[in-house]
């Protein structure tokens, strides 16, 4: 397991941009498959973005596909997303999260549903979008 602490978030206006960061404690990061998901009060918690344990694969919910980037560097044990043309609807607390992939391909992703990220979760950072 590793330990995440996700930090970046705040309040921007719509059309704005924020970089979420979450930092992974642990020598192993390179062999995890790193997640962003999202919860918005009185709903589920949903996937934003992925990206493999080589960095070589992403993927992002279609609600912010183009808008959304994420990346990591395994020399300093962080991924990060970089969120432009922020929406209202982008409000939520997000939460980093790691599946270890060491026994897979380089390139895979877990699916994007909750129950497939069963490992470590960071504590969550709140993002506020203002109309």
């Amino acid at each position: 397991q590793v330990q995440l602490v996700e930090s970046g978030g705040g309040l921007v206006q719509a059309g704005g941009s924020l970089r979420l960061s979450c930092a992974a404690s642990g020598r192993t990061f390179s062999s995890y498959a790193m997640g962003w998901f999202r919860q918005a009060p009185g709903k589920e918690r949903e996937f934003v973005s992925a990206i493999s344990r080589s960095g070589g694969s992403t993927y992002y919910a279609d609600s912010v596909k183009g808008r959304f980037t994420i990346s990591r560097d395994n020399a300093k044990n962080t991924v990060y997303l970089q969120m432009n043309s922020l929406k209202p609807e982008d409000t939520a607390v997000y939460y980093c999260a790691a599946k270890d992939a060491s026994r897979y391909y380089s390139a895979y992703i877990p699916r994007p549903d909750f129950g497939s990220w069963v490992g470590s979760w960071g504590q969550g950072i709140q993002v506020t979008v203002s109309s």
